[in-house]
């Protein structure tokens, strides 16, 4: 080979792009699942904010099932379909379906986890799919433990909306090791009723006001500190199904932090073993 023709064909491959790079190394993109829909949140926004945004991170096609129903019934296509996610490589669940009360309904939620099918769980996912007497502890086995068991932490409330200081409790994690501290804008802070088979990766810390009243009849304001576990992760069922769990994301805002998104998209990484493998996380 001419050595001129040969220096130039080396100067051109190193000067590659790293976008170039990552294409010519890309594997077949895993294919995500994005459930959206129902109470208190504005999930018309947020549902493309966590599509682009995680497709802009990682080697990752979202497809969206989505209802604008606002009420805590939202009727999702998945409902009476067990196999909804068939042909997929993770769930994500981003609903608030925090009024159904039917454990035969949340068995075909729950069927694709069953199975296998990883599981990455946002936000107001954590307050659905409940039934009985949901703000006690509930008993292992049990219709109403059905969801918190494939969850792995019993949530059933939340604190005011104030700025939430996150913090990780386990840096080494492939989660959680690339990632920075932050604190949030006004948040919703879920309380932990009880923590199941989670594995703590970031405790929020959230400072509370309230007002007491005093012998006299007047009141003073006090400040108070509650810290709950707000990112976790679990191993579900017989196949020891990975799931991802976070409880922050009630605000548009949060959901479209970039810090946020990060932890989202390593959250769906690792619960589908693809964190450490080369060709899914895109280069920035």
């Amino acid at each position: 080979m001419n050595p001129y023709r040969s220096l130039a064909l080396t100067v051109a491959l190193v000067a590659l792009p790293a976008s170039a790079a990552f294409a010519a190394d890309t594997p077949k993109p895993l294919r995500a699942l994005l459930i959206t829909g129902g109470c208190c949140h504005e999930y018309g926004v947020q549902k493309d904010l966590l599509k682009s945004g995680i497709e802009a991170r990682a080697n990752i096609v979202v497809d969206q099932i989505h209802s604008d129903n606002t009420t805590g019934s939202p009727p999702l296509a998945i409902f009476g379909n067990p196999d909804y996610a068939r042909g997929y490589d993770v769930v994500i669940h981003d609903e608030c379906a925090a009024d159904l009360r039917d454990p035969a309904l949340f068995r075909g939620v729950l069927k694709p986890h069953v199975d296998g099918i990883p599981g990455v769980n946002l936000h107001c996912a954590m307050h659905s799919y409940r039934s009985g007497d949901f703000a006690k502890p509930v008993t292992r086995g049990a219709d109403n433990a059905a969801w918190y068991e494939y969850i792995g932490l019993q949530s059933t409330s939340h604190g005011p909306h104030e700025p939430i200081t996150i913090s990780f409790v386990n840096n080494d994690h492939p989660i959680t090791r690339t990632l920075g501290e932050w604190t949030t804008v006004n948040e919703e802070l879920y309380n932990n009723v009880q923590i199941l088979d989670g594995k703590a990766l970031a405790k929020g810390r959230q400072i509370v006001k309230r007002s007491k009243r005093q012998p006299d009849g007047s009141t003073v304001e006090e400040a108070e500190t509650v810290e709950t576990v707000v990112a976790w992760t679990n191993e579900f069922g017989p196949k020891k199904t990975r799931v991802f769990s976070t409880s922050i994301g009630h605000n548009t805002a949060t959901v479209a932090d970039a810090r946020y998104l990060d932890l989202v998209t390593r959250g769906i990484l690792w619960a589908t073993g693809k964190v450490d493998q080369p060709g899914y996380v895109k280069p920035k």
